[in-house]
């Protein structure tokens, strides 16, 4: 299968996804809002949140049985936690993650979501051409 066509398929499914959860739920799809709502005592048990993230833990399992994963890790440990910390300061700082503003957000036409986004955008930009060009690390 194309690689243009599997990207298709899998933006399609997470769309109907998205759009499901809000319909069905009325809450807005964005990762780190899920992920907050499982995190605390008082909702853990109340939102069907976690249903969806497990589905999106899941889910690239059940791709690997049928599809030969392709995925390599080139970074340490080490740096996948700070990268990781990272990203959840600056969802914190960016008032959501990249899903909330670049899935939802935008096909809500919202402006401070489509702000955001094309600033996550032109970040990831810059800094992998400093990482491959520059620095060249990889």
């Amino acid at each position: 299968m194309h690689d243009f066509l599997i990207a298709f398929i899998g933006g399609s499914m997470l769309g109907i996804a998205v759009v499901g959860y809000l319909y069905v739920h009325g809450r807005i799809a964005g990762i780190s809002g899920l992920i907050a709502q499982v995190l605390n005592p008082q909702t853990i048990f109340k939102t069907p949140a976690i249903w969806f993230l497990a589905g999106l833990i899941v889910t690239p399992f059940i791709y690997g049985l049928f599809v030969q994963p392709e995925i390599e890790l080139n970074a340490s440990p080490l740096m996948m936690i700070v990268a990781g910390l990272l990203v959840g300061f600056g969802t914190r700082l960016g008032s959501g993650c990249t899903s909330g503003h670049g899935i939802c957000g935008i096909s809500r036409l919202s402006k401070r979501s489509i702000i955001a986004t094309t600033t996550f955008m032109v970040a990831g930009f810059v800094m992998v051409y400093v990482i491959r060009h520059i620095t060249g690390a990889f």
